[in-house]
Parts: C-alpha cells; structure tokens; sequence
C-alpha cells in the first residue's frame, strides 16, 4: 500500500480509540500502525447502553460507532494523536449509504498522517449500514468502486465473517479496486440476562470477539489468501506473539489486535516485545517470509 511498517502489529479500529489514549499507558510508536476508530460522515452518538456483555473466551459489543464525524476527526483527533506517534495511520471509514462512504473516505484525501482507508462494510450494529455492505457481492463490490473514484488513498476493506462464502466477497471487493483486504469482524451473538429472560444488550445482538472466533478468523484468512491477490491484514481473537505467526502463516501480511486491548491495555507492546524470541523459538529469520507458510508444499 506504499507504506512499510516497523512490524506488522495494528491496533484495531473501535478497541485502540484514537491512539493517544494509549499514549498515558505506553509509549504506543512501538506499534507497526493503529486503525483508528469508525468514522462517518456526521457525529454519532451510538448505540443505547448497555452495549458490552461479557462472554466465554470473548465479549459482546454493540457500541454502534460512535465517533465526532470526520470533519472533528481530521481538526482535532488526528492533531492530537501525533503528538504521540510518529507514524502513518489507517482511517477506519462507516456509513448508511454509498454516497456517505464515498464523502468520508474522499475527505481524508489530504490528511498525510493517514496512509490508508479501511471501510468498514461489515460492522453488525449499525441499522441501514455496516453489515448490509459487506454480504452481498456485487454491493459490496459497486461500493468499493464508488469509493475507489473519489479516494486518493489506498483502500482495505474489513469483512464480515457473517457471510456464506467469504471468499466470494474477497474477490468482488478486489474486483471493485480494493488494493488489501482486513478480515475478520466480528461475529454476531447474543447474551441473555438469567434474572429477566431479556438480552443483556440493549440492541438485542451484538458483535462477538476475542480469542474464541480466532480459529474462524484463521480458517477464513487462509481461504481468502487462496483467493485474491492482494495484501491480506488478519484479525480475530489475537492475544499473543504466537497467534500472530499463525495468523501470518494463514496468509495475513499484517495483523490487527482488537479486543485483547480492551482485556490488557499493554497487549499490542506485549506481543510486539515478545516476538523476536517466538521467532527465535520457531526459527523464523524474517517475518517477509512465512507469509502464507500454510499454504506452501
């Protein structure tokens, strides 16, 4: 995407905030890069509360994108992150309709300290949006050229795991000019309150994630490796150094660590800290080099 990073770890967007938050806890250039958190067009305010439940290997969010919109976003946000970190970033972009992810995407054109656009087309909690993006193909894949027009900025796209053929989608989106693709969101699921019978989210579903979908995410990685020729960012239930060489290995050139953020603030240093001795462990010399190792004779 004409960016090198120091080391393929990314915060992932909606657990990493805008970055500087981080910056109180830990010294954040250690990481490869951050996605920052969902942006649309205008302000939103989000889901109802509560909106996080707690699960087994994992947890329940329905937050809903809430951001300031992304004029806010590119005056305020952004400014403050880089007084913290030095790196480029990647702008996560929502919307409800084509039209919103095209000005949205489009208004990041000249903010240098963004290198990339990551849509968001498979986002469960956002009613009219999200999600209705990213399973159907040739939505998804009209999407992606709209956006492709006006974008200055190379462009990921994050894909739902809700879907029948994930690959089908991998290769529309690719069609659609998509030059890498992140993968996965997360899975829908719910939690019921055992004292009233009732969701505990107020939405009802919500996004499930954290180490119990990794073992999807790393099936549905190695898929769509097979399948497009693109740049393959991997998420989904990432915790340490070890399950980033597989995620790697699966076919991801980069990955993104999401909700373990949210469980350890200092996870995505921990994993950047601990990975030179698995390397050592595996006898891995370059990371350049297992990417895709799963696949290979």
């Amino acid at each position: 995407l004409g960016y090198e990073l120091k080391n393929p770890v990314i915060a992932a967007s909606g657990t990493f905030g805008f970055g500087y938050e981080f910056a109180d806890v830990y010294d954040i250039n250690v990481l490869g890069s951050i996605s920052l958190k969902g942006t649309t067009k205008n302000a939103r305010f989000g889901n109802p509360q509560p909106r996080i439940a707690e699960c087994p290997s994992g947890l329940l969010n329905s937050i809903g994108l809430q951001n300031p919109g992304v004029e806010k976003v590119i005056s305020e946000e952004i400014p403050k992150l880089s007084k913290v970190f030095s790196g480029k970033v990647i702008a996560n972009v929502g919307g409800h309709s084509v039209s919103e992810y095209v000005e949205t995407a489009a208004a990041f054109n000249d903010c240098e300290k963004v290198f990339a656009i990551e849509l968001n087309i498979s986002c469960p909690n956002v009613e009219g949006g999200g999600m209705a993006f990213g399973t159907d193909a040739k939505v998804a894949e009209s999407l992606v050229y709209e956006v492709k027009k006006r974008s200055l900025k190379p462009i990921i796209v994050k894909l739902s795991p809700n879907v029948t053929d994930i690959a089908e989608i991998a290769k529309a989106v690719v069609g659609g000019g998509a030059d890498a693709v992140s993968l996965i969101n997360t899975l829908v699921g719910m939690r019921l309150d055992l004292r009233c019978a009732r969701p505990i989210l107020a939405a009802g579903a919500g996004g499930y994630s954290g180490s119990g979908v990794l073992p999807v995410a790393l099936r549905m990685v190695y898929q769509v490796y097979k399948t497009v020729g693109v740049p393959v960012i991997g998420m989904g239930g990432i915790a340490s150094a070890y399950d980033m060489i597989e995620m790697m290995y699966a076919g991801a050139s980069a990955v993104m660590v999401g909700s373990q953020n949210l469980i350890d603030p200092w996870a995505c240093k921990k994993i950047v800290e601990a990975l030179p001795a698995v390397m050592d462990e595996l006898n891995i010399d370059n990371l350049r080099d297992i990417i895709g190792k799963a696949h290979r004779d």
